[in-house]
């Protein structure tokens, strides 16, 4: 039997698979995702913040998790496009949208594509960080 020759995407890395499982995933299990990876609460406070993401904002976890995500993290991010998503995610308890965004860190600025999800069962939103193809950034 003969397989093409791509290499295959490891299905517990699939973005959906990701999402689908990141409510019960432990912080390690999170830290060896190829994903940026942030969990945030309705008012947008950091609950999780994965390590690709730690290191992709220059930005410890320890310094990250309980901070304000859209004014004291990535005051960039408070724009309709984003904020504006999430907060109307957050109302109506549905959320699962994707969109390229530039991050205008002073570090590392990127382009991005995010994807937000809400998760009913947490009642949280996770922000999943890929490249702006939405693939893998690292792994």
């Amino acid at each position: 039997m003969s397989h093409s020759n791509r290499p295959s995407q490891r299905p517990e890395h699939t973005v959906n698979n990701v999402l689908e499982n990141a409510d019960s995933m432990s912080n390690e299990e999170l830290d060896k995702l190829p994903y940026g990876m942030i969990q945030l609460d309705a008012t947008g406070r950091i609950l999780n913040y994965n390590a690709v993401e730690s290191k992709l904002a220059s930005l410890r976890k320890e310094d990250a998790i309980g901070k304000q995500f859209f004014t004291e993290i990535a005051p960039c991010t408070k724009v309709q496009e984003f904020y504006g998503r999430f907060k109307e995610g957050v109302i109506r308890e549905s959320l699962d949208t994707s969109f390229r965004f530039h991050f205008a860190f002073k570090q590392n600025p990127r382009d991005v594509t995010v994807r937000l999800l809400y998760s009913r069962r947490t009642r949280t939103v996770w922000v999943l960080i890929s490249d702006h193809e939405g693939k893998p950034l690292e792994g």
